[in-house]
């Protein structure tokens, strides 16, 4: 009770002082061609605007959200009707929403101070969700087990559930699924959390769950970058990387989804500290990072990689950093078509399928392609809900259905691996 009412009283206290986002608005603008493409870019990548891009600029006819702040709002109006290029204002008021997302976070930790379940259906700080955590491997003693991997650049420890039927020994063959390295994609760590309940509360009784942990293990990172998620929480709601220092500039932070050893430095990264695609001095500077890449080297039998992330509704597997086709991509796209007619099942939510380099944009040193090049065959990353109309701040009441219809895609995934041990 005592850990409760803390947990709440930092977390009623920290939101009170984050950064504000008054008259903040999201523009969704629309690119066609490579013209409009390197307009747009100028206007990104300009200090005077001093915008976010949420959404980056890919193919052609894929639109881009831009976080504006409410003192360049006119001056962006004004440049993208001078270049002809087409928007609409996604979110009007940033603030709005970020104050009833707070509301209803502390109105949820009080509930649980008095005395409730954890809420699977709210945000949560880092500490109720690995209190969480602690419960689950309390509650399933036989099967899911916490498991400190290392610890963040800010000294918070780094938990992965590990989900086990106990035969085989230390080296069975693992799947690994990651949530959260973007810190601001609170649906990906959300999401985690329900899926290790899942997990726990359906095996033995879902036939197919229980099939697939007799023959794997299954290890769940839900917050894979601690610091950064506390960040968001206590200073600044749309921190994306990690919080570690950088000499000799002012900014902080390395994206994470950058610095792994997968062309390192190569297209779609940043050797800017101030940019949002920051790749780090070297890969797997991150200490989150090299903590998940040691722990899976030293366990040496992982078959799949699955990393959990928002928004877009976006399927996708190897390669990001090269439109090159992966020797494994027909097999690969055939399991994600499955996977999303899967999710789509339960509500309809579609998800576009496809190698990240061609989905979306290029991207090197990302996590998936790390995998899979290290001989992880079945490497996925989902983009979860939705298409940009919250965008990072999905509406509580959209947990739970995205976990659902995820998890049955998720489930597709880890049938087939099961099917296919290599």
């Amino acid at each position: 009770m005592r850990w409760l009412l803390l947990v709440a009283t930092l977390i009623g206290s920290s939101i009170c002082g984050r950064e504000k986002f008054l008259g903040d608005q999201v523009f969704r603008i629309n690119v066609r061609n490579g013209d409009e493409i390197s307009k747009l870019s100028w206007l990104v990548n300009s200090d005077n605007f001093k915008l976010n891009v949420w959404k980056s600029p890919s193919t052609f006819g894929r639109p881009v959200d831009v976080l504006v702040p409410s003192v360049s709002v006119q001056s962006v109006k004004s440049f993208l009707a001078s270049q002809g290029l087409e928007y609409s204002v996604t979110i009007e008021d940033l603030q709005a929403l970020l104050d009833n997302e707070d509301e209803e976070m502390q109105q949820n930790e009080g509930q649980e101070r008095s005395g409730s379940d954890f809420n699977y259906g709210a945000y949560h700080s880092l500490e109720a969700i690995y209190h969480e955590m602690d419960s689950i491997a309390t509650d399933f003693p036989d099967l899911a087990s916490r498991v400190k991997i290392g610890c963040s650049f800010e000294k918070r420890p780094m938990y992965v559930l590990k989900f086990s039927a106990g035969r085989g020994g230390q080296r069975r063959p693992a799947m690994w699924l990651n949530a959260g390295i973007h810190s601001r994609e609170w649906v990906s760590q959300a999401t985690a959390i329900w899926t290790a309940r899942k997990i726990a509360s359906d095996y033995q009784k879902d036939p197919a769950l229980t099939s697939i942990l007799e023959k794997m293990d299954i290890f769940l990172l839900p917050v894979a970058n601690p610091d950064g998620y506390v960040y968001t929480q206590t200073h600044n709601r749309m921190w994306r990387k990690t919080r570690s220092f950088n000499p000799g500039s002012p900014c902080v932070g390395t994206d994470p989804n950058r610095n792994w050893n997968a062309s390192f430095a190569g297209q779609g990264t940043s050797a800017n500290p101030c940019s949002e695609v920051y790749h780090g001095p070297h890969a797997n500077s991150e200490v989150e990072v090299k903590s998940v890449v040691d722990f899976i080297q030293n366990h040496g039998n992982f078959k799949c990689f699955i990393d959990l992330h928002s928004y877009s509704q976006l399927l996708m597997y190897p390669y990001g950093y090269t439109v090159k086709k992966a020797r494994d991509a027909d097999e690969l796209d055939e399991v994600a078509q499955r996977a999303a007619k899967a999710l789509a099942s339960v509500s309809g939510t579609e998800y576009q399928v496809g190698p990240t380099c061609t989905t979306v944009y290029p991207a090197s040193g990302s996590s998936i392609d790390w995998a899979y090049d290290n001989g992880i065959k079945y490497a996925f990353t989902f983009e979860l809900r939705d298409t940009g109309h919250y965008g990072f701040l999905l509406p509580a009441n959209q947990i739970i259905p995205t976990a659902e219809e995820t998890w049955l895609g998720l489930k597709t995934i880890m049938e087939h691996v099961r099917d296919h041990l290599y």
